[in-house]
């Protein structure tokens, strides 16, 4: 990358997208739902843990979109870790499908903060809303984990350079499962 000298004085739009692009992330699908029971959810590669006491998340939701609200509405969301053969799904739910929780195999149980979607996650994180903070045209979600659901090894599914690409073949240590799994 060429050096610069001169500090840009307030990057625009896109140069901050493409800044941000070069910064891979994981990526998973935040869900809740609403006061009527129905599931609601959005692909999120903005989050972040906070503090292992409590154990807490963090998560970056559009403001006033439907997961937001159904998450303020019912104090709880989960974060479900996509796994790297999910890229359809988190293509689905960025989408703003109307349908997608009938396209996709999900479970949500007495326990689970929102619906898991078991079949393409590696691990499912139900947390309970303790704080909200709007920035921008964005609210922060911070929520503590309550639950831990692991249904495979990770190999997540990433997202950088505005594409989806899988764990990087060429890591070398095998992956291990915090709990033993």
């Amino acid at each position: 990358m060429p050096e610069t000298t001169q500090a840009d004085p307030g990057p625009h739009r896109d140069g901050f997208r493409a800044l941000m692009s070069g910064f891979p992330s994981g990526v998973g699908v935040v869900t809740s739902v609403d006061h009527r029971g129905q599931p609601t959810g959005m692909t999120c590669s903005s989050l972040s843990s906070v503090t292992l006491q409590p154990p807490t998340l963090l998560v970056c939701l559009r403001d006033h979109s439907r997961t937001l609200v159904a998450i303020r509405e019912s104090g709880a969301f989960a974060v479900n870790l996509l796994t790297q053969e999910a890229r359809s799904t988190a293509e689905l739910f960025a989408s703003g499908a109307p349908d997608r929780f009938g396209r996709v195999r999900w479970t949500m149980d007495a326990d689970a903060a929102g619906p898991h979607l078991g079949h393409d996650a590696h691990a499912v994180a139900d947390c309970r809303l303790t704080g909200t903070q709007l920035v921008g045209d964005h609210v922060v979600a911070l929520g503590e984990v309550r639950r831990v659901v692991w249904h495979e090894e990770p190999r997540p599914l990433l997202y950088g350079l505005r594409r989806y690409a899988a764990w990087s073949a060429a890591v070398k240590e095998p992956a291990t499962t915090p709990g033993g799994r």
